[in-house]
């Protein structure tokens, strides 16, 4: 499907305001200087991990035990994230190496 260049400029526009629409109410909700509401902080301090560990669960939702290869890549490559996380508590460092390594692992290993 190609895109006329007035719908490309549409298209820019529309993703340009839907980010400038939910990123910019924080500031003028919550300024520099005042505090925001207790539940504001809860939320984002306890949000980033249930998002990571939902996104773990959606991932892992497909991976058959009982077919080969038993879901060994994934269990090699969670073990190996969280060992390279705990070493360097770098995220992108872990997910990137992580991912490196499952993609080596089903394209090379297991031949999946």
């Amino acid at each position: 499907m190609q895109l006329t260049p007035v719908e490309i400029i549409f298209t820019i526009l529309a993703v340009a305001l839907g980010a400038i629409a939910t990123r910019f109410p924080p500031f003028v909700l919550f300024p520099e200087g005042k505090q925001p509401p207790q539940i504001v902080s809860f939320l984002g301090s306890v949000l980033p991990p249930v998002m990571m560990g939902l996104l773990v669960v959606y991932c892992l939702k497909s991976v058959s035990i009982q077919a080969s290869p038993h879901g060994l890549p994934e269990l090699i490559s969670i073990a190996f994230i969280a060992l390279i996380h705990i070493w360097r508590k770098n995220v992108l460092l872990s997910i990137g190496c992580g991912t490196a390594l499952y993609m080596f692992l089903i394209q090379k290993v297991f031949g999946v």
